[in-house]
This record gives C-alpha cells, structure tokens and sequence, in this order.
C-alpha cells in the first residue's frame, strides 16, 4: 500500500507535510500586527486621538468577528462644523470592514431589506439630514438602529398587497457606524462610540485620499483582519472580559465584544482598549448622551456634596443651578429653569419639594435624603467621584449665603407674619368643593402660611382648586401655623 503525504513510522513527517504544516503557521497573521497596522493606515488620512485609533482599530476586527458577538458597537462619528473628516473616515473604513455598505440615502424599504440579507456593514453619512428628512426613512432608521444593537433584533414591515397583505420580521443586526453634525437621538447615541472629530488646524497634516491608488494598499490588510478573525472566531465566542467598573451597563455592552478581540491579540492591547473604553466611554464626550433628567440628578447631587448641605432651598438650588457655564440650566427652551419646572423634572424620580422649616420661618425646599435612591439608580460613579464641582452653594464667585441652612431668597422664605414682610402675595379665593372637603374645613377661611402653601403649589403645576384643597386637607399645627387668620 502507498505511503501518503504525511504518514510516519517513527512519529516525525515528511518534507511535504512539514513544509505545508510551517506554510500555515507563517500564513497565519499576528493579531497585534494587523491592529497597528490598521492604526497607522487610518491615521494617514485622519486626524483622531490615540483612544479613537485603539477603539477603531478593535472595531474593525470586530466588523470581521461579528459571528462571535451577541452586541455590536455603532461608531457615532460627529463634529460641531462640516468638513471635520466624517465622510474621509467612512471612506477609509470602507476599505478595511467586512461587507462595507457607505451610503448616505436609499428608502426605506430598501434600508431594511438589503441589511436583513447582506448583514453589511453600515456606514451611514449625513444622519444629521436623515432624521430631520422624510419620516418614513427617519423611522426605519431609527428602528433598525434600535433593535440592530443586539443579536436578534428585528424590523417589521408590511409585505404583499390587499388581501395578501402582512408583515413580516427582518433581522437587523449588524455593525453601523453613523456620521452626522450635532447630536444623534439618545436611544442610538447611547449605543455608540462617539468619535468626535474637529477640522484640521494649519500644524496636522494628512495624506490625500485617492480611491484607485489607496484601495490597492488596503486590501491586504482587509484580508489580514479577515483571515485573523476566522482563525479566532471560536474562541472569540466563548471569551467574557473583565469590563471596566467605570462604565455603565450598556458602555459594558458596547466595548464587550471590542474587549474580547483585545484580549485575544494580547500583548499591550488589552491594557489600551480598557485606557481607551475608560476615556471615550466614561468621560464627557459620552455625557451628551444622557438625559435632561440624568444631568440634573448630576448637577444636583454635585451642588449637595459641595454645600454639606443635608436640605437646600428650591432658591438656592436654582440660583447654583442657572449660573453654571457649562449647564442647561439658564437658558433651558429659551428660559431659565424655574421651580415648577425643577420640579416637574425630579417628579418622575420619585423626588417632590417639600416645605422645610428654619427656626421660626419656613421654606420650599429639597432634602438631600429624597435623592439616594434615584442617585443610586442613575448617577452611581459620582458617589465618590463628583464631576461638577463648579455646581457648588460655596464656590468663591456665588452670591450665595454661606449659611447653607437659612434660603437666602425671600420668595423661598416664609416669616411667622408674611403679611408684615410682603412676602405673601395675593392669592384668590377658591370656592371649597362641598363634596370633597369634610364640614370642619369647608366654611374656613386659609392662614397666611396655608396662602403661602397654595401659591408654592401652584408654582409646582397644581391647579388653584386642587392647591387649596391640599392645604386644607393637611393636619392643623396651631404651633407652626399661628394663630392668625388670612
């Protein structure tokens, strides 16, 4: 019987089977090679950070490894001008992904329908136009860039016609990078990476980027990333990486996938992702994405820590609230911030002002204790690490009195005579509602302080009925209240 290639008698192998064996190892490509290499190949046609070129470098990897993923990171590719190189780095990915789909605008339809069956890579240009254009495409948009995040999510649409018509589920999963001016919406913004690019100053200097002589240049280490990532595919799938404990749950989920690749390659990458992960996805540039009501729960607990304050007037808090540069607070939908809308914000969060007394006056206000359980929900990190430290009742600029107690604004304060103060202003009667109140309060006329109370309820959002009826419906204190009658 013929001997074949690689068969032995004394455990070694032939020189055929060694010599295809030794061109398989060297055929396969090193992983931290084929990461620098990338690097240096976008850096030639873009200006970005280092952090940015390390989570770029993981992403398209990934773009090449998404079989071993449950969630993929969208690139949320923005600047505050045009020509700041969005469209040149889409471009540039397009050589270096799998299945690279650059486009700017097609139908909806098509959107939907050419992701569920090619899986590409979608490198969406121009968002900022998208989502303000036709509503149809703006919504299938949206959709596919909700449900697209994880493994399994779908976009329904209507198929057939008449009688015949139904619907039906297309997968959407798939990489997505999105390249806009301004602010994307915040369910896909907190999905993404943000890649914050500016236009080049006179001093950075980059390549010129022609297709037919780059293209060339790129395919090999288009070919490299794919031929990396089918030898790793397996044990991509069964890797859990530590995740950063500074990132929220679905930062984790972003950079997961990017962190698996990283540990795979080794040597300094792992080190890098998680340098990279901490600054792009725990820093400022990842704050844009939270809410209005995120940021407030910020910026108040940062004004709590900075005051020593266990309680703080409605006054003082808005007045440290609506000085701070870098906030909302000031100019929020054309007006600053006031105490019915401070307090139509916290409602949601369970938090509601109360009236707070201060020797023999009292006043509208917010105990710090109301805030833990939303604080612990939603702003975790800054329990030790407070990022707004400029949001403070003692910074060195402010108006605001040092005793951290005692509001230092009269319409927050109420004295044991408002009338002798003018603080009180006049309030109408509303008539009592027979049926609702029992006989005892229903023929009474309001204290000064009950006035005060109805007016600060109003403020809030309540109507004058259901203020007055409130009040009225509160146990009486003849030694908070006083005597005297309005």
């Amino acid at each position: 019987m013929a001997r074949k290639a690689g068969d032995c008698t004394d455990g070694r192998v032939d020189a055929a089977t060694e010599k295809e064996l030794l061109s398989e190892v060297k055929s396969e490509p090193d992983g931290a090679d084929v990461l620098e290499k990338i690097t240096a190949f976008v850096r030639r046609y873009v200006v970005l950070s280092e952090q940015q070129l390390v989570l770029l470098a993981l992403w398209v990897l990934h773009t090449h490894a998404l079989d071993a993923a449950d969630t993929t990171a969208y690139l949320n590719i923005k600047s505050a001008e045009k020509r700041s190189g969005k469209t040149r780095l889409l471009e540039v990915l397009s050589l270096l992904t799998a299945r690279p789909w650059l486009t700017g605008r097609v139908t909806a339809a098509v959107l939907v329908r050419k992701t569920s069956a090619e899986q590409p890579t979608l490198l969406l240009d121009e968002s900022d136009a998208a989502f303000k254009g036709d509503r149809e495409y703006a919504e299938a948009l949206r959709g596919i860039l909700n449900a697209g995040f994880r493994r399994g999510g779908v976009a329904s649409l209507c198929v057939g016609q008449g009688a015949s018509l139904t619907y039906k589920d297309f997968p959407v999963f798939c990489p997505k990078a999105i390249a806009g001016i301004g602010r994307l919406p915040d369910t896909v913004a907190d999905r993404s990476i943000p890649i914050v690019l500016r236009r080049r100053s006179p001093s950075e200097n980059v390549e010129r980027f022609r297709f037919r002589k780059v293209e060339p240049e790129a395919r090999p280490l288009r070919d490299a990333a794919a031929a990396w990532a089918e030898t790793h595919l397996e044990s991509l799938k069964g890797r859990e990486p530590d995740l950063p404990d500074a990132l929220d749950d679905r930062a984790q989920d972003i950079i997961e996938p990017l962190l698996a690749i990283a540990d795979a390659v080794g040597a300094e990458w792992p080190e890098k992702a998680r340098r990279a992960a901490a600054t792009l996805l725990a820093g400022g540039e990842r704050e844009d994405s939270e809410s209005l009501g995120v940021r407030l729960l910020r910026d108040l607990r940062s004004i709590f820590d900075g005051e020593k304050a266990e309680r703080l007037s409605t006054g003082t808090l808005l007045k440290v609230l609506r000085a701070a540069e870098d906030a909302p607070w000031g100019s929020l939908r054309g007006e600053p911030l006031d105490a019915r809308g401070l307090a139509h914000l916290l409602k949601p969060y369970g938090i509601r002002p109360e009236k707070l007394r201060e020797g023999k006056g009292t006043f509208r206000g917010y105990r710090r204790s109301s805030f833990d359980d939303a604080w612990s929900r939603y702003t975790p990190e800054e329990a030790e690490h407070p990022e707004h430290p400029e949001l403070s009742a003692n910074r060195a600029e402010s108006s605001v009195s040092p005793n951290r107690h005692v509001p230092e604004h009269a319409a927050d304060t109420e004295h044991d005579n408002p009338h002798e103060k003018g603080d009180v202003p006049h309030v109408p009667h509303v008539p009592e509602n027979p049926g609702g109140e029992k006989a005892a309060t229903a023929g009474r006329r309001l204290t000064a302080e009950e006035v005060q109370e109805v007016r600060e309820l109003i403020a809030e959002g309540m109507t004058p009925r259901m203020a007055r009826a409130e009040v009225l419906r509160r146990p009486q204190d003849s030694a908070e209240r006083g005597e005297g009658r309005a």
